[in-house]
């Protein structure tokens, strides 16, 4: 990160559920850049409430301090990144994990790609300023995908390479739930690229609404992320409407 300008510090306003400020876990091998990032976010007004130096130690201390972002570098002893992400997020039984934002030196296209799949929100690459990476966590806490310039571009063309390929047969699959029509709306707009502001300020509600829609929808059916909503509409040609 770069050093931010006097004057610049931020604050969280919007806060976590109940109005309570965002709680975050850093986790990254190099002791001098975690609490860098640590003091960065507690200067802030988030709630940094567990730090971590490895893999199998991040995955013990998530689970157990149960923050809203999981700020997490790729390159970790012990367990990679995204096998700590992959183990955190969307799993199918127990509480839901954490948003994971990766904050990584690299910005390999593979290694973006790798931790969408694994079910990261957002990706950020640490030559970020202070200020993008205060903005990335609320933003993650919020359920917004945000990608460092230049990466939310291949992250959609991966979508619509996965798009694609032929999906594996499923006879029994059920019939998917019918969605409302604002439902689809948003998932359009989802499935072309717009960030839940751009889709707030184009549909003239509010940010939480476009939240909530897309909460509901992937409930109904039973998607886990982002990943798989994306692709589910690319599949069925809503990015092109």
């Amino acid at each position: 990160m770069t050093e931010r300008q006097d004057g610049e510090q931020g604050s969280v306003q919007d806060g976590g559920q109940d109005g309570r400020p965002v709680s975050v876990m850093v986790v990254d091998d190099h002791p001098m850049w975690r609490d860098a990032v640590a003091r960065d976010l507690s200067e802030a007004g988030f709630e940094v409430v567990a730090t971590a130096g490895d893999g199998p130690q991040a995955v013990r201390r998530a689970r157990a301090a149960s923050p809203d972002v999981l700020v997490l570098d790729l390159n970790l002893p012990g367990l990679p990144g995204v096998e700590v992400c992959k183990q955190l997020v969307g799993g199918e039984s127990g509480p839901p994990g954490p948003r994971v934002l990766v904050l990584s030196a690299s910005g390999e296209h593979a290694d973006v790609l790798e931790a969408v799949k694994s079910g990261a929100t957002g990706y950020l690459v640490k030559s970020a300023s202070t200020e993008e990476l205060l903005d990335a966590v609320r933003r993650t806490a919020a359920g917004e995908p945000v990608f460092t310039p230049g990466l939310a571009g291949l992250v959609l063309g991966e979508y619509r390479r996965l798009a694609s390929d032929p999906a594996p047969a499923a006879p029994d699959r059920p019939v998917a739930p019918r969605l409302t029509e604002r439902e689809t709306e948003v998932l359009r707009l989802v499935a072309k690229g717009l960030s839940y502001k751009q889709i707030a300020e184009r549909l003239v509600i509010s940010h939480r609404t476009v939240q909530n829609h897309v909460q509901n929808t992937l409930g109904k059916l039973q998607l886990h992320n982002r990943v798989e909503l994306v692709r589910y509409a690319i599949e069925r040609g809503l990015d092109a409407t």
